[in-house]
């Protein structure tokens, strides 16, 4: 196999909305001595070969033998620098997935990593590992919730040993809770295959089909709601924060979860990482409309002052009761990517209905996220046109058979 067929199977997998949402999802190809990996902050679906990062995997392996200071933030520094300086030769102007211990510990050719809606019903339920045992018994390994990066490696490291020792070779499927999914396979077949039967179980088992409509960008009073929204985030900015954008959203499945705040309150708190990234850690909800009164903005102002004074940070998503939802970014492009990071929290909430219901991060999982220096440098790439990340990155990709030495032929 070469690298076309790694980016062949990423284009595949990163252009179906049901896999990938913005910029989530990393994968890799690797032999016995190297790793292809997925840059950090690249989007699967427009990838080319150039975008993937070449490891040295005998460096990564001495990562996961080393001691690291205790403390979170100074373990991540220490570990990046050292996943760093696994790069080979001419690859230092690219920074890796930062999921890259975990693709070089499965011992498959091919690694997928997505987070699709779907599997998120389970892997974000209260039954998820109950469910996962019934519905797949031995063919999928169950993750608990682990910090992402390294601390998430040692942890899937460990859980394979006990696999192997206990049922022999790991199977294809990794579920982490309130993360998503890991597939491996020696092939592009076999990825397929593995995701379409995992595909397949779950759609078998869902109750009710997330009713997404026809989705409606201003209704009743979205835009002068906008206009407060975009003023408020203004003010309360850093100086020297970037221009703010609003986007609006209405359609039949958000009618019905902002209809009150109980029907809210499942999404009071964040999914998975990639909901915390770019649709924010608390999602403010406000319980009023113009049509409400004449102090309606007062309203808005003192919900949204009451949600910096708790969470310390601006709100990316706001929900109006019987309205809609609202997307704040500095740019459209992070507005609206907010808004399909929340609708993608949506359907994960339908879909949890099959497996006991909805179960949100823990906040120290939440609190590493949001203070996490890996997730703040993928959110920040993400705004950033492909055009000029190349060329940060040291130019533009070429055609895939010169991205690489002997990139055409089989690795």
């Amino acid at each position: 196999m070469s690298i076309e067929a790694l980016v062949s199977l990423s284009r595949y997998y990163g252009s179906r909305p049901e896999y990938v949402v913005a910029g989530g999802g990393n994968t890799s190809f690797k032999d016995a001595s190297r790793l292809f990996i997925k840059s950090s902050g690249i989007a699967l679906a427009g990838i080319c070969a150039g975008d993937f990062v070449q490891m040295d995997r005998a460096a990564l392996s001495q990562i996961g033998e080393r001691s690291y200071p205790l403390d979170a933030a100074e373990r991540e520094a220490a570990v990046l620098a050292d996943l760093l300086a696994a790069r080979t030769a001419g690859e230092a102007a690219k920074r890796p997935s930062v999921e890259t211990l975990v693709h070089d510990l499965l011992p498959f050719a091919y690694v997928v990593h997505t987070h699709p809606a779907l599997v998120n019903g389970l892997t974000c339920s209260c039954s998820g590992e109950e469910s996962a045992r019934t519905l797949f018994g031995d063919r999928v390994l169950w993750i608990p919730w682990i910090h992402p990066g390294y601390a998430l490696a040692q942890g899937v490291k460990k859980a394979l040993s006990v696999y192997r020792a206990a049922k022999g070779p790991p199977p294809a499927i990794l579920l982490l809770q309130n993360h998503g999914v890991f597939v491996g396979a020696d092939s592009a077949e076999g990825i397929h295959a593995a995701y379409q039967a995992l595909m397949d179980t779950l759609r078998a088992c869902i109750r009710e089909e997330p009713d997404p409509g026809e989705p409606v960008s201003s209704y009743g009073a979205s835009g002068d709601i906008a206009g407060v929204l975009r003023e408020l985030a203004r003010k309360t900015a850093p100086p020297g924060s970037a221009s703010f954008q609003v986007c609006f959203e209405r359609n039949p499945i958000i009618r019905r979860f902002v209809r009150d705040a109980p029907s809210f309150a499942p999404l009071a708190s964040p999914l998975t990482p990639d909901h915390i990234v770019y649709a924010g850690s608390d999602p403010l909800f406000i319980p009023v409309q113009p049509q409400a009164g004449p102090d309606w903005v007062a309203h808005l102002q003192e919900a949204w002052e009451q949600h910096l004074d708790k969470t310390g940070r601006l709100p990316k998503i706001a929900a109006v009761q019987g309205l809609g939802i609202f997307g704040i970014g500095t740019g459209e492009k992070a507005a609206r990517r907010a808004l399909e990071l929340f609708k993608d929290a949506l359907k994960v909430t339908v879909y949890a209905q099959a497996f006991g219901g909805v179960c949100g991060m823990c906040r120290d999982g939440i609190h590493f996220i949001s203070t996490w220096e890996v997730e703040q440098y993928r959110s920040r790439v993400a705004d950033i046109p492909r055009e000029k990340h190349a060329e940060e990155q040291g130019g533009l990709c070429h055609e895939v058979v010169s991205a690489y030495p002997g990139a055409g032929t089989s690795l």
